[in-house]
C-alpha cells in the first residue's frame, strides 16, 4: 500500500514505538564549497567583453596582472583559476546572461564557380554574361534579358526570357551557347543567383566550359558586359518597363534581326594587339601604310 521497502517499514515502526511520531527526513547530500561566487562569475563577463573572449590561459593572465601588479582585489580568487575551472564558468546560465559579446552572420561559402577576372590570353572563346532586368510595375513583372559577349571577337548574342528561374534559364543558355561559331571555354558572370546556381554548374560542367565569378570591389572584373547592356540592349529596348509577356517577340526580334546584325553588320572598333599591327604594316604597301598610334 505505501510502496516501502519491509525493511524501511520496520524502520519507522520502531521509530514510532520509540517516540510515538514518524516525521520526514529530508536527506542533505554532500557538496564541494563553492569557492567562485556570482560576483567572480560577471568579472569574468566583463574582462571577456573587453577582451572579446581570449584564450583560457591568455584570460588568466590578465587576471594575474590585475590582482598581482595593479593590486585589484575583485580578482583575487580568478588568479588562481585554472584553465578547466576557468571554460567551467563560461558555460554558467549567469556568464551567457551577461556576457555582451555579439558577432555578425557570417555568410556561408558558395563553391560554385571560382572568384577570379577571367584571362583569355588574347584567345577568343571565353564569354562575359550579365542580366538586364526591364523593371517591374505594379502588379506585372519585367522580362529579362540575356547579354554573353566573347572578349576577343566581341560576338554577342542576346537572349530574352519572361524569368530567370531555372525551367526558362536552363534552354536559353543551351541556345545561346550554339549560337557562337566557336567552342565556348570560358564562362564569367556576376555573383548573381541566376547562373551561380546548381543548375547552371551542371550545364557548364558537362559542356566542360570554366565558369568564373566577379570578384568584391573590382568593378572591371565584367566590366565588358555591363558597357553592352546600354550600348546594345537599352539602346534597342529603351529603358522603360517591359512586362513579361513580351518576352517571346522580344527573343523572335533578338534571333531574326539583332544577333544578325550585332555579329556581321554593324561595325566593331577594338585596338589590336602590338603584334597583329607590326604584322599588317609589315605587310601593307609604302601607299596603303597607315598612320601607327601607339594604343
Amino acid at each position: 500500500m505505501t510502496g516501502l521497502s519491509r525493511a524501511q517499514l520496520t524502520r519507522l515502526v520502531g521509530r514510532y514505538l520509540a517516540t510515538g511520531r514518524v516525521r520526514i527526513k529530508t536527506s542533505h547530500r554532500h557538496r564541494f564549497p563553492t569557492r567562485y561566487a556570482r560576483a567572480d562569475i560577471e568579472l569574468l563577463a566583463k574582462v571577456d567583453e573587453a577582451h572579446q573572449t581570449l584564450s583560457g590561459p591568455a584570460t588568466r593572465r590578465i587576471f594575474e596582472r590585475e590582482f598581482g601588479h595593479y593590486g585589484k582585489l575583485e580578482f583575487q580568487r580568478l588568479a588562481a583559476i585554472s584553465n578547466g575551472h576557468l571554460y567551467n564558468l563560461r558555460r554558467t546560465p549567469r556568464y551567457r546572461q551577461r556576457l555582451k559579446n555579439y558577432q555578425k552572420t557570417r555568410p556561408s561559402p558558395v563553391a560554385i564557380g571560382e572568384r577570379r577576372r577571367p584571362d583569355p590570353r588574347g584567345r577568343p572563346r571565353y564569354l562575359r554574361v550579365d542580366t538586364v532586368h526591364q523593371g517591374d510595375a505594379e502588379h506585372a513583372r519585367g522580362v529579362y534579358h540575356i547579354n554573353a559577349v566573347d572578349e576577343i571577337t566581341q560576338w554577342e548574342i542576346v537572349a530574352a526570357v519572361p524569368r530567370i528561374a531555372e525551367a526558362y534559364l536552363e534552354p536559353v543558355l543551351v541556345m545561346v551557347l550554339a549560337q557562337f561559331p566557336f567552342v565556348i571555354h570560358g564562362f564569367h558572370s556576376d555573383n548573381g543567383s541566376e547562373f551561380i546556381n546548381q543548375t547552371v554548374a551542371r550545364l557548364l560542367n558537362k559542356l566542360m566550359i570554366e565558369q568564373t565569378k566577379s570578384r568584391p570591389r573590382h568593378s572591371n572584373d565584367n566590366g565588358l558586359a555591363e558597357t553592352k547592356n546600354g550600348a546594345i540592349i537599352c539602346k534597342h529596348m529603351g529603358w522603360g518597363h517591359l512586362q513579361e509577356v513580351h518576352a517571346d517577340p522580344i527573343q523572335q526580334f533578338y534571333s531574326a534581326h539583332l544577333n544578325p546584325y550585332l555579329n556581321y553588320t554593324a561595325p566593331v572598333l577594338k585596338p589590336m594587339s602590338r603584334w597583329t599591327r607590326r604584322a599588317e604594316y609589315v605587310g601593307a604597301t609604302a601607299a596603303t601604310k597607315p598612320c601607327w598610334r601607339r594604343c
